[in-house]
């Protein structure tokens, strides 16, 4: 489903609802529970794998799906940039940069985007391009939202809007 077809779809759901909508350039909303353990392992599945080992990156393309914890990233391809290596050890992965229809998932709350980059050494993730974020009965749109999985906490900028549930008793 197109992405102003999903919000669309939710804006009238909420608006059932009682919602309220407020439209800004900027605001900080909160994602996942925070506290994510970025040293988990990263199990990546896709239907094809590339590596180039020259140039320190690999791809995986095609139902890409990406999994550290009980977070899950999935889009049509995810290249692999791989850290500096340390004497003795395994290269560990630096980034992941996804793009082809991103949806990131963590407990109850999900987001879609045309592009993410995951820094996981230090725990951020840039997801860019008509950005949709659904927690329960709330949404959020803007055009660039970055999310500190350590906290939990998330910027979103570019035309913001919100739509939140209204509240019940006082």
């Amino acid at each position: 489903m197109h992405y102003l077809t999903k919000l669309v779809a939710v804006v009238g759901v909420f608006a059932s609802v009682y919602a309220t909508s407020v439209v800004a350039q900027a605001t900080s909303v909160p994602f996942g529970r925070g506290g994510h353990d970025t040293t988990q392992p990263v199990e990546i599945v896709s239907d094809t794998f590339t590596v180039n080992q020259n140039r320190g990156t690999a791809e995986f393309a095609g139902n890409v799906v990406v999994g550290q914890g009980d977070m899950r990233l999935s889009a049509g391809k995810i290249e692999v940039e791989y850290a500096s290596e340390t004497e003795g050890e395994a290269r560990q992965i630096g980034r992941l940069i996804a793009s082809g229809g991103v949806t990131l998932v963590s407990g109850g709350q999900a987001a879609e985007a045309q592009t993410a980059i995951y820094s996981i050494k230090n725990g951020n993730i840039i997801l860019q391009g008509n950005v949709l974020i659904t927690q329960g009965e709330n949404a959020l749109a803007g055009q660039k939202i970055t999310i500190n999985l350590s906290d939990g906490s998330a910027q979103v900028e570019g035309r913001v809007k919100t739509i939140f549930k209204a509240g019940g008793s006082e």
